[in-house]
């Protein structure tokens, strides 16, 4: 995998989680992590409260969250659309859900890489990013700041805001400098790609409700299976 991906591999001191524990509330990286989990906990929430309010509406919202975090935001977004939801709610609800990944992914990939941290069952998931990001990471270093920006808008596995934080982080950015960046150029690619498949829905409409959904839901089914070959594709590397 490289210098960096080898790096992240080696060995944990003992005094780990005292160290940990006094870096959550000390490190930006801490207190940006302890900042993703409210977050996250006020979404939940918000779903629940929104679950008892409007059961059918939540279920969409519900099904649209675990699109996207599994499979990005174009796939998300073509669901939600395709289910009647409109920019006022997928707009919103991909913005939160990406800010919660960054947040939360972020600062246990610096924890994990700088050994104050160890969770297994992140490692392959760590490994991937570190292997995409080494992939990506000279282009976006030559570029810089619109490198990274740019590189937030792909939809693609194993690209976009997580991985960009991964990138910026790894070529020496400040952490306000790279999460700004990063969420900038994702919540532009969200209103984006809400425009895009927006009006592509209201074409689909044009001649009927049921082409609407059924072409959203293609669209949906083509992105996620883009992202499982993708992936397949870069396994077999």
């Amino acid at each position: 995998m490289g210098e960096i991906g080898e790096q992240s591999k080696k060995g944990f001191g003992a005094d780990q989680d005292k160290q940990f524990n006094r870096t959550l509330f000390s490190s930006p990286e801490g207190r940006v992590l302890l900042f993703g989990v409210g977050l996250a906990f006020l979404y939940a929430f918000w779903l629940g409260v929104r679950l008892l309010l409007a059961p059918e509406e939540s279920q969409v919202l519900i099904g649209m969250t675990a699109t996207e975090v599994m499979f990005g935001r174009a796939a998300a977004m073509a669901f939600g659309y395709s289910l009647g939801l409109k920019h006022a709610t997928v707009i919103p609800v991909c913005m939160v859900v990406e800010t919660i990944l960054v947040l939360i992914f972020y600062p246990l990939f610096v924890f994990s890489w700088r050994r104050l941290l160890v969770l297994r069952w992140l490692k392959k998931t760590f490994e991937r990013m570190i292997k995409s990001a080494e992939t990506h990471m000279e282009v976006v270093r030559k570029y810089g700041i619109a490198g990274l920006f740019v590189f937030v808008w792909f939809p693609f596995w194993m690209t976009g805001p997580v991985v960009g934080c991964v990138i910026g982080f790894l070529i020496g950015l400040n952490i306000k400098v790279n999460l700004a960046a990063v969420l900038t150029g994702t919540y532009l690619a969200i209103f984006g790609w809400g425009i895009l498949l927006q009006e592509f829905h209201d074409q689909a409409a044009s001649f009927s409700s049921y082409a609407a959904m059924t072409l959203m839901m293609l669209l949906a089914v083509i992105i996620v299976a883009a992202h499982f070959l993708q992936k397949n594709i870069r396994k077999n590397d």
